[in-house]
């Protein structure tokens, strides 16, 4: 492929006539290309919807305030982000700010593979300046830009974020020739160290009246991905949005078909960065229903809020049309249109552009920053529910909370547990006692107290010794478990809460267990039974002696004698029962009275007991709830401090933060209010 700049002299002519019409003379003077290049505006097909408040390419020439305007909102951009800590928006925002004061208004040509975009360049400015071919493409990122006589070379800039400008920082640069560009561009490339390629771009120079106007257009490498997916598209673009300084995005899609999905993605990213975008529906030659596809890549663009003007080209009419100097088959391939508008928005740089620039510049990145800003205050309203001092502060509340609940439940569990062991104690002791009564009772049943008093008291008294010290023994038990029972209302964290001591029963329990000394009991002497005898035998006398006198014998006869003696001996037995028995009932009424004289003792001394363990018991148990308490209220006035401190603090964050967001807020109307133009 040869770069041609000079133009034969009959193709010019033939340009002119075809522009011309009718009527032509033989041997017109040859005329410049520069017509060509910028040609009749001969596109009325309709123009590109957009959404309110967005501005379309075709409408940037129009006047507007002063660049001080746009620069000024731009500077304050920039001193906000700095303020922010947000160099990388800083560095972003200032290569922006030197390209938009920059005459040169640079076209950033991108799109998938085979879409016809270095063709479309080619076209365009009527020279071979782009790789076009089946077999090859674009390899690296071509600058064609103006220059006084044809230049091409291969840079190597000094780093990959570098321009590229003819101006700007470069490592090497390698002249290519220009009558093999093509081939030149890809053997040189080919022979770079691998580490350099994400520093080379070829820069293409050639005297075009459409690029001295100020124009440059960046030929670039095919995007990834695309059609089908986008993500990749995407970063590459933002890549070469950034590295190549671009001020326009002329996207490249062949006709025959709608945008896609991932292109329209990538579309609706780019109008993030750029005003307005041009689609370019390239090769709509060859395909037959074109306007239908078109029609429908517009609406898509407009359902997905993406402002961009679209056209339909043909660069294979463009070529013929230069040929052949046909100035209808011109217009009709769509260049004069993209022509037009590409001079318009050279135009319109250094005014409308710059102002709409730096209108979706400012609402970019003021929307970052706000988005930045507002997770700060999500951040900070979950921080005042999960920071320490607030945490601290609800469990010293939820501590407190609980002290009030243990105090409730510790003196109830103490008063119920106490009424329960007196009941207990006084049934065990009266189970006990009842036991020794019926022992006694038992006793005293067979025995003659007379006889085993004695001993039967010694047993008694050993008996009810051992009952209360038994009962009282376990009274002294059920006090320590009483204990244990009122510490396990205490919450486990506050460990061993257990007095070191629990009183026990007060007194000598010997002291209470006295000797029972015996009862008045009758005793059947010889005397009353003597007595007992003869009342017992008078009356056998005189039934056996009436009996026998009926035999002639007399009253008194040795027969009714012996009845006498008979009955008077059945007397004295049964008598001695009788005062047995009456003994006996003595003994056991005393003996109860004696076990209940000691019960009620016992039981006195029980209950006192009981009642010394529960104020005993009651004070510890208070004594370890103030201390809690107070211990507990010291550590709330100190976490409420805390909490009021951090709350200080974070109210005062929240107050700055939306301060500022009201600042960005007012920045980005005034960004808006430049997209939204004069007046």
């Amino acid at each position: 492929m040869a770069l041609r700049v000079e133009d034969r002299a009959e193709d010019v002519e033939d340009c002119q006539d075809g522009a011309a019409g009718p009527g032509r003379t033989e041997g017109t003077a040859s005329a410049p290309m520069e017509s060509w290049e910028a040609g009749p505006t001969a596109y009325a097909g309709p123009a590109s919807p957009v959404r309110p408040g967005r501005t379309e390419l075709g409408a940037l020439a129009t006047s507007g305030a002063p660049a001080s305007l746009w620069l000024d909102v731009l500077d304050a951009t920039i001193r906000t982000c700095q303020e922010h800590g947000r160099t990388d928006l800083v560095s972003w925002l200032w290569q922006r700010r030197a390209q938009l004061l920059h005459p040169h208004l640079r076209v950033l040509v991108v799109g998938a593979a085979k879409q016809g975009k270095s063709q479309l360049i080619n076209a365009l400015i009527n020279a071979p300046v782009c790789v076009v071919g089946e077999d090859r493409g674009t390899m690296v990122p071509t600058v064609v830009r103006h220059t006084a006589a044809p230049t091409a070379q291969l840079i190597v800039r000094a780093a990959p974020d570098t321009a590229w400008t003819p101006d700007a920082a470069r490592q090497d640069s390698i002249p290519l020739a220009l009558d093999r560009l093509a081939d030149a561009l890809a053997e040189t490339v080919a022979i770079q160290p691998a580490a350099t390629v994400g520093r080379l771009h070829a820069d293409v120079g050639v005297p075009r009246s459409l690029l001295a106007s100020g124009l440059q257009l960046i030929d670039t490498p095919p995007l990834p991905g695309l059609p089908a997916v986008a993500p990749a598209a995407v970063g590459r673009l933002r890549e070469l949005a950034t590295d190549g300084r671009a001020d326009l995005v002329l996207f490249v899609c062949e006709a025959g078909r709608e945008l896609s999905d991932a292109e329209v993605a990538v579309l609706a990213d780019l109008g993030r960065l750029f005003p307005s975008l041009v689609v370019a529906y390239t090769k709509t030659d060859y395909a037959a229903h074109w306007r239908r596809d078109l029609e429908a890549s517009r609406m898509r663009l407009v359902q997905a809020g993406v402002p961009a003007t679209v056209l339909p080209l043909s660069a294979t009419l463009r070529v013929r049309a230069v040929q052949t100097g046909d100035a209808a088959l011109n217009g009709e391939s769509g260049f004069p249109a993209l022509i037009s508008l590409l001079e318009a928005t050279v135009a319109a740089k250094p005014d409308r552009l710059a102002r709409a620039t730096v209108g979706v510049l400012g609402r970019t990145v003021t929307e970052r920053l706000a988005v930045t800003l507002r997770d700060d205050l999500d951040a900070q309203r979950a921080e005042s529910e999960t920071s320490h001092a607030v945490k601290r502060l609800h469990e010293t509340q939820r501590r407190m909370d609980e002290l009030r609940k243990c105090a409730t439940r510790w003196q109830t569990r103490l008063s119920d547990e106490v009424g329960d062991l007196m009941s207990d104690i006084e049934h065990d002791l009266r189970e006990r006692t009842r036991a020794v009564i019926a022992r006694a009772d038992e006793t005293f049943t067979e025995a003659d107290p007379v006889r085993v008093w004695d001993e039967f008291e010694q047993w008694l008294r050993e008996a009810l010794l051992e009952v209360a010290q038994t009962s009282l023994g376990w009274l002294g038990d059920r006090a320590e478990w009483l204990a244990r029972a009122v510490a396990a209302e205490f919450p486990a964290e506050l460990g061993d809460v257990l007095p070191n001591w629990v009183p026990g029963v007060q007194g000598d329990v010997s002291e209470r267990v006295t000797e029972l000394e015996s009862p008045q009991v009758e005793r059947f002497t010889m005397t009353q039974k003597l007595f007992t005898g003869l009342r017992g035998s008078y009356g056998g006398v005189l039934m056996v002696g009436l009996v026998t006198s009926l035999t002639g014998m007399s009253l008194i006869n040795p027969i009714s004698l012996g009845g006498g003696a008979v009955f008077g001996g059945k007397s004295i037995r049964e008598e001695g029962k009788s005062l047995l028995r009456r003994r006996q009932a003595v003994a056991r009424a005393t003996v109860r009275q004696h076990v209940d004289e000691i019960y009620v003792g016992l039981a006195k001394d029980a209950k006192d007991s009981v009642r010394r363990i529960q104020r005993a018991l009651r004070d510890h148990f208070t004594a370890v709830t103030e201390d809690l308490q107070e211990a507990i209220i010291e550590s709330l006035r100190s976490a409420k401090a805390d909490a009021e401190r951090e709350a200080s603090v974070r109210e005062g964050r929240a107050r700055r933060t939306e301060q500022e967001l009201i600042r960005l807020a007012g920045l980005q109307k005034q960004a808006l209010a430049l997209m939204a133009g004069p007046g």
